[in-house]
């Protein structure tokens, strides 16, 4: 049976929470159903799938206290635009994504059975940054915001992470992120720049969430001969830091800036494994896509996701959330390389996942 699905959220720049989108989005409109996203930004660095509507709702207050006034106000001009373009047909499942949408969403009337998806760890990531007032402030509003809703979490570990922080939800329901596997091994395919060279590879922003330090320590420490290449974009300061920590290090020379690669795939088959050395992830999608790949990887076990990725004889690439660690992790993964079988992959899959989300349909 036909769904009218809807996604929130606050923009579409090129992250992950906005890929996790646009893939739910362009699958189940092909599977026929009617899907709008809701952006509630201009900005779109992704093409919208075939088949799937795009509602903008801007804000274009621009009076006294704008910034003070802006969730009550973004949620009343939210809940104008939807009752409008809603107007002929009933929402079966409405998805708000991301920390800000999700408080816009919470004061929207239209949207009081929306389920709010949570892509982030809170106790290490929303709040790890803040301390004092600022700390109490931030969980005062995550409790405000989620407490008394239905949320989805992006796995397993985040269901604890929401009941650590006092929030006491309506419903909660684990669903992980979706992963187009066929797609991801097509693009992989294709020639790599570095084919035939050994290296280690790193996916991700240069900020300090991602631990470019402890990951050129741990590159140092595990003495390996090929290069270390960094995808991914980041400031001029972050770029420099890298640069000169690796200077310090001795291993300049090893050091391989790619940038940014629209198929990071072709990387990541081509490497001789895939390292994330970060403090905290949303889940670790580049975890699942190395996999995908055929490729081994190594992983700090931080929150949140990377456990719940790495199992059984996968786990040996888990590390504490140290240098040494890494290192260790690196050598025990290149000496007794582990390929992750079909079964372990398939609860990331798409079609699986889409399943899981069209479930709540009416619930």
């Amino acid at each position: 049976m036909k769904k009218t699905i809807l996604f929130i959220i606050d923009g579409l720049p090129g992250g992950g929470a906005e890929r996790v989108v646009i893939t739910l989005a362009g699958a189940m409109a092909a599977r026929g159903h009617d899907v709008t996203i809701a952006s509630l930004q201009a900005q779109c660095d992704y093409a919208i799938p075939p088949g799937v509507r795009y509602l903008l709702v801007e804000d274009g207050y621009t009076g006294p206290l704008r910034r003070q006034t802006e969730i009550r106000r973004r949620a009343r001009q939210l809940d104008t635009a939807l009752r409008k373009h809603f107007s002929d047909r009933h929402v079966d499942l409405a998805i708000s994504n991301l920390p800000k949408t999700d408080r816009i969403v919470a004061a929207t009337p239209y949207l009081q059975q929306a389920w709010l998806c949570l892509h982030c760890a809170i106790q290490a990531g929303q709040l790890a940054e803040r301390s004092g007032l600022r700390r109490w402030l931030k969980k005062r509003q995550l409790i405000r915001t989620y407490s008394g809703r239905k949320l989805i979490t992006v796995c397993q570990a985040l269901q604890q992470d929401v009941l650590a922080c006092g929030i006491q939800p309506q419903r909660m329901e684990a669903i992980y992120n979706p992963f187009d596997l066929d797609r991801i091994r097509q693009y992989a395919s294709a020639p790599c720049p570095l084919d035939g060279e050994r290296f280690l590879l790193h996916v991700g922003r240069f900020n300090h969430q991602k631990r470019h330090d402890r990951l050129l320590e741990a590159f140092k420490l595990s003495a390996y001969a090929g290069k270390l290449v960094l995808l991914g974009q980041g400031g001029q300061r972050e770029l420099l830091e890298i640069q000169s920590q690796a200077e310090a290090l001795g291993i300049a020379h090893q050091l391989h800036i790619a940038g940014f690669s629209d198929n990071p795939y072709s990387y990541m088959r081509a490497a001789q494994a895939l390292v994330l050395s970060s403090d905290f992830e949303g889940f670790g999608n580049v975890l699942v896509e190395a996999l995908a790949c055929n490729t081994p990887v190594i992983s700090t076990d931080c929150p949140v996701g990377p456990a719940e990725i790495l199992t059984g004889a996968l786990a040996q690439g888990l590390s504490a959330l140290d240098s040494q660690s890494l290192a260790n992790a690196i050598q025990r993964v290149l000496n007794n390389p582990t390929l992750a079988e079909d079964s372990l992959l398939e609860p990331f899959s798409l079609n699986g996942v889409v399943d899981r989300y069209l479930s709540l349909c009416g619930q």
